[in-house]
């Protein structure tokens, strides 16, 4: 993960539960306008993009509140069923379907609820980024494009997006013109990136509108993705 100098943050810092999800909220300055909920990937928790959240330089976006939910403790498969956090089950090869699709399902209501809680808070969706991380990537784009109100914007690094074949039939009309960031390293080994542009190359099929980006380096974030990162989203964000 790329390792931020954190510059002075004046922002408050809070433990929330949303719908069985330890939440850290941080905010950039009094009265949020805008709000990005990050998905963290397997194995880690909210406190992983948490030096990101300092590093990003929004302020053209105005005050910003980042979300940073933590997955439950689960049981995960490809690990030998040991026990982390996982916003869904991966299956070995010939332990039944592939995709954990109740598992991707349960996790997609909880993002949600968490989408929901920052609307009741005053933050419309449309000025609401959801953002994630590898399984949180897969989470994010899921969520991101079945949500019924048109979101600022989708950010999916090093990710790819499940449940693919039920996207078109699923997807919601208020996010199909949705902007989507999609990032992924040249030399990942844990999603290879030929996953990363399937996902692309499906999406960018079914009209949504994709800045694709890569980058020589592995399962990470790299500065040039996060400076990347940071002009994308206050594009989005100050045209919402």
């Amino acid at each position: 993960m790329y390792e931020a100098s954190l510059p002075p943050w004046t922002a408050s810092c809070a433990i929330l539960r949303c719908m069985s999800l330890n939440t850290i909220e941080l905010t950039s300055g009094p009265a949020p306008q805008a709000s990005i909920i990050i998905l963290h990937g397997l194995g880690a928790d909210g406190e992983d993009f948490v030096p990101i959240c300092h590093e990003l330089d929004l302020s053209a976006a105005g005050p910003v509140r980042y979300v940073l939910p933590s997955a439950p403790a689960i049981p995960v498969s490809i690990n030998g069923g040991y026990v982390m956090r996982a916003w869904y089950d991966i299956r070995q090869p010939g332990q039944g379907p592939r995709e954990d699709e109740a598992g991707l399902r349960q996790s997609q209501q909880a993002i949600h609820a968490l989408i929901e809680r920052e609307i009741a808070q005053g933050i419309p969706a449309s000025r609401i980024v959801l953002m994630g991380f590898s399984q949180g990537c897969a989470m994010a784009l899921m969520t991101g494009l079945r949500y019924p109100q048109r979101l600022a914007g989708i950010v999916a690094l090093s990710g790819y997006l499940p449940l693919l074949d039920t996207t078109a039939a699923e997807r919601h009309e208020a996010n199909i013109h949705t902007p989507i960031f999609m990032a992924h390293g040249q030399d990942d080994d844990v999603v290879l990136m030929s996953r990363g542009t399937q996902s692309r190359d499906h999406l960018a099929s079914l009209g949504h509108a994709i800045d694709w980006h890569d980058y020589p380096m592995d399962h990470t974030l790299c500065l040039e993705e996060v400076q990347d990162l940071q002009a994308w989203l206050n594009q989005v964000l100050a045209s919402t």
